[in-house]
């Protein structure tokens, strides 16, 4: 028996699952850990009715043991299976808390786990104990660094311990995969055991092996001399830091008394939706094959499923829409080998998420510059090349975020950049985010990129949200916890039946902010998007220290305006500079220009010390790289810019570049803070001509302008007119994707629309596209103008919206009223289901959404009324419960779905 193969078997990968299954499965979304937690209380085998029975416990020890002996186990396997087995058992009788555990090096806790099991080892031959032993030493490894990544408690107090187990596990295997091995005869005096009288082939009770410092002599010398383990063990390193880097999100408000500014990112990530891009979405399809599933995009499916087998792929994303949030779910959960099993093609890939803000005027940095792009703060450590290394072996996952931060200007560059990487390095997966008008549709296609959008979020999404949030911020025992009920009920409540909250409510980003500012304003909500930023201000400027009850610690105290003033000069400057991120003199610099003119921030300290506190108490500027400074989100970047230009009066700075895709949220916000007389000019301003600006340019300016509308609180009516006229034949589309851009626009575009009595049915279906890419209830008005059409584009684009507006009232008022013969009605969830029950069924339903098989044969009524079946998602399960349907003849399986199983006879399947 070689130790040295046995240890090369006893992989990560293999090891992890296998782990993970003696300890019972906390939700996905679990909140922080604050306590230590009795291993007992941890085991999944244990208790009345436990998850893994003792059959499955032996059955986990027989795979550990046929992994180490390669499949070969034979009687002497068998015999370590039963004592493994029997060791593993005692987790639940040993006496000792998970901080306990993690306080030892994985050797002291194999060998206390073995005493709670005496004689365990006594009828093993030396070989089965040594192998015993090695198999102990590896769970073990495992075992105790799965405690510090499943509480926040045990990391934050072992943080070094922490970093000596993952270096152990990932880097070096486990119990020494890539650690220098003795000599085979010192091995076995290690492990054997002294030899009784008569008894040459029994082994004495088990001594566990010290594991090896990572430190060590002979580890350095070895990872000195060799260079694959040296790639390794700093793979290793890079994999445990880039997770603990990652795993946070901001949840803003959560609890402002308590809690901590960000949230780890396993127990606050919320899984979002993918809709197909004009790569998939404008896809020619066969109308001869599928003429009655013309006018129906794919439904969102999970960003998993939707990046899942796609080596290139373009993410678009509105601002808050959770682009960087995805990006870092990836990273960490790659860096952890935690991806779920429809992203197994990403398993063991290094990931680079490589944010373009931090070199957006340098250019895509060069693989030699990778891990400084990245923010890693030991990128002097790597080993010379292991970059190029990863990359042409085509073993990394490129997170390219924000092509959007890039200059204008310079975004063709980055293209012709991104296209050589992929041709020199091929293998690779890329993942690359944009905000939707930063780049034009198919801008990577030629590259080989498909692209996705991040879909908003559906009013399931925003409830499931709204109840984690609450559930979140309880965890904390807040002074409130008994109105927090109450603060959820009546913010559901609020954003499903008043219409500004609904349609704010569509990104992570503003939902969170929605729940701060209910909860901090104790129920109540201000209206409006601008409305909603000052309060936003108000509360992490002002009421962020004063509900926290602290002092002053760095001796400057300012109250809300200063700091508004003073974070304003700094985003003006990252807008007039085209940036979204200012290294920490130039911010420095900024502030002492300014400071003369706000004397109370003046007469408090220096440009350094204000620097230092707007950094460490306002909640909105964060340093994410040493030396550098931005602001938490793009979002109040943009407003506080939007700010500092209303006030300087600097419109003309504003109409300069109102063609360029990174200020157009500057300027809606501009429409919104200025006074009457300025927003008239600033929207006259967008619709004369303007020097330098070509036609494309001049029509969106104008689209613009239209676009403002909605945020103006006061115009002059013959503005407003003048607005709609110069705009009015423009919104007239003429192709799917233009009809489908207008939506951009908002709610203000139905106001332009033409009459949808008086077109032809071509005109019909582009305008469906428009007002149903609108996601506002405004737009039911416009549609029951088009649903009695027999048209069956415009039939399918109808029904195809539902996901979109309130379930019951477009139920009512435009499903009720579709002519279903050869219409595929689409169901996403249960209220449509049911609302669909309501109406009498349909004889053709497309299943756009997670169901369970049981939800579909319950809610389908009359089951015999089911002619044809779409399966636009796929729901995982073999297909049997379809004979639930007596008169279900064809079944379509949607062209992103794999094939189906288990279709009873006569049944036809169509894949499309």
């Amino acid at each position: 028996m070689d130790p040295t193969n046995i240890v090369a078997r006893l992989t990560p990968h293999a090891l992890d699952p296998l782990v993970r299954k003696l300890f019972v499965t906390e939700g996905p979304f679990a909140g922080p850990v604050d306590r230590p937690v009795r291993i007992s209380a941890l085991l999944s085998f244990t208790g009345e009715k436990p998850d893994l029975t003792e059959r499955e416990l032996h059955g986990l020890a027989a795979v550990l043991v046929e992994q180490a002996l390669d499949g070969t186990s034979g009687n002497e396997g068998r015999a370590v299976t039963t004592a493994l087995a029997r060791t593993l058992r005692a987790l639940a009788d040993i006496e000792m808390d998970d901080l306990d555990a993690a306080r030892l090096l994985p050797a002291e806790f194999a060998r206390r786990l073995c005493e709670t099991v005496p004689g365990v080892t006594r009828q093993l031959t030396a070989d089965g104990a040594r192998l015993h032993s090695l198999l102990l030493d590896a769970v073990a490894l495992h075992i105790l660094y799965f405690f510090t990544r499943r509480s926040g408690f045990v990391a934050r107090t072992l943080v070094e311990q922490t970093r000596t187990l993952a270096t152990l596990v990932d880097g070096h295997g486990t119990a020494g995969l890539r650690l220098p091995l003795p000599a085979a005869e010192d091995t076995a005096s290690r492990y054997a055991a002294p030899v009784s009288p008569g008894r040459e082939d029994t082994a004495a009770p088990y001594t566990a092996p010290k594991a090896p410092s990572p430190h060590d002599s002979t580890v350095h010398d070895t990872t000195v001399h060799d260079p694959a383990l040296r790639d390794a063990a700093f793979e290793a390193r890079y994999a445990h830091d880039t997770a603990a880097l990652h795993n946070h999100l901001t949840i803003f408000g959560i609890d402002l008394a308590h809690s901590p500014d960000s949230w780890p990112l396993d127990a606050a990530y919320l899984g979002l939706q993918c809709e197909p891009g004009p790569t998939d979405a404008d896809a020619p399809q066969d109308a001869a094959s599928a003429p009655d599933t013309a006018g129906q995009d794919d439904p969102p499916l999970p960003a998993e499923q939707a990046l899942s087998g796609r080596g290139q792929v373009l993410v678009r994303g509105v601002a808050g829409s959770g682009k960087t949030t995805l990006l870092q779910w990836l990273t960490v959960a790659t860096a952890r080998d935690e991806l779920p099993e429809v992203l197994a093609g990403l398993r063991g890939r290094v990931p680079f998420l490589l944010p373009v803000r931090r070199f957006a005027r340098e250019g895509l940095p060069s693989p030699a510059t990778f891990l400084g792009a990245v923010g890693y703060g030991e990128a002097s450590e790597a080993p010379a090349g292991w970059t190029e290394r990863v990359l042409a072996a085509g073993r990394a996952l490129l997170l390219i975020d924000g092509i959007d931060e890039a200059p204008e200007s310079d975004r063709e560059q980055v293209r012709r950049k991104l296209g050589e990487w992929t041709v020199r390095y091929p293998g690779n997966v890329w993942i690359v985010t944009s905000r939707p008008s930063a780049v034009p549709g198919n801008w990577l296609a030629d590259e080989g990129f498909c692209e996705v959008s991040l879909a908003p979020m559906s009013r399931e999404d925003v409830a499931a949200f709204i109840q984690r949030w609450h559930r979140a911020a309880a965890q904390q025992s807040p002074a409130d916890l008994d109105r927090l009920g109450h603060y959820e009920r009546t913010l559901l409540n609020a954003v499903r039946i008043t219409r500004d909250l609904g349609r704010l409510a569509t990104n992570p980003l503003m939902c969170g902010l929605l729940c701060a500012l209910h909860r901090d304003r104790r129920g109540y909500l201000p209206n409006g998007r601008k409305e909603l930023y000052d309060a936003a201000l108000s509360m992490l400027l002002e009421r962020r220290d004063r509900e926290r009850a602290m002092a002053a610690t760095d001796g400057v105290e300012l109250t809300r305006q200063p700091k508004i003033q003073l974070l304003q000069k700094l985003a003006h400057w990252m807008l007039v500079n085209g940036r979204s991120e200012m290294d920490r003199v130039t911010a420095v610099d900024t502030l002492a220009r300014h400071l003369p003119a706000i004397p109370d921030a003046a007469r408090q300290g220096g440009p350094e010390d204000v620097y230092r506190h707007l950094l460490n108490r306002t909640g909105l500027l964060r340093e994410p790289t040493p030396g550098t400074v931005d602001f938490v989100h793009r979002t109040f970047q943009d407003y506080l810019a939007a700010r500092a230009t209303v006030q300087r009066h600097d419109f003309e700075l504003l109409l300069d570049h109102a063609h360029h895709d990174n200020w157009e949220d500057v300027i809606r916000m501009a429409v919104a803070l200025a006074r009457p007389d300025e927003c008239a000019a600033l929207l006259d301003g967008l619709l004369a001509p303007h020097p330098g600006v070509r036609a494309a340019e001049a029509r969106h300016r104008k689209l613009l302008a239209a676009a403002c509308l909605e945020h103006a609180t006061e115009l002059d009516p013959a503005v407003r007119a003048r607005v709609q006229r110069f705009t009015r034949d423009m919104v007239r589309p003429s192709t799917p994707s233009g009809a489908r851009a207008l939506g951009w626009i908002g709610p203000i575009v139905l106001e332009m629309l033409p009459d949808p009595a008086h077109v032809s049915d071509r005109e019909a279906y582009l305008l469906a596209i428009t007002a149903t890419s609108i996601a506002d209830d405004m737009a039911i008005d416009y549609l029951t103008g088009l649903r009695d059409r027999a048209h069956h584009e415009v039939r399918a684009q109808l029904a195809g919206a539902w996901r979109r507006h309130d379930t019951a009232r477009y139920a009512r008022e435009i499903i009720a009223h579709l002519e279903p013969a050869e219409l595929y009605f689409p169901v996403s969830d249960l209220e449509e289901l049911h609302a669909l029950r309501r109406l009498g069924g349909r004889p053709h339903l497309r299943i756009a959404g997670p169901f369970t098989p049981d939800q579909l044969i319950e809610g389908i009524v009359p089951a015999e009324g089911l002619t044809r079946l779409w399966l636009a998602y796929d729901l995982g399960v073999p297909m049997e419960w379809l004979s639930a349907f007596p008169k279900l003849d064809t079944l379509r399986i949607g062209r992103r779905i794999p094939p189906v199983r288990g279709v009873p006879e006569g049944i036809g399947v169509v894949q499309m």
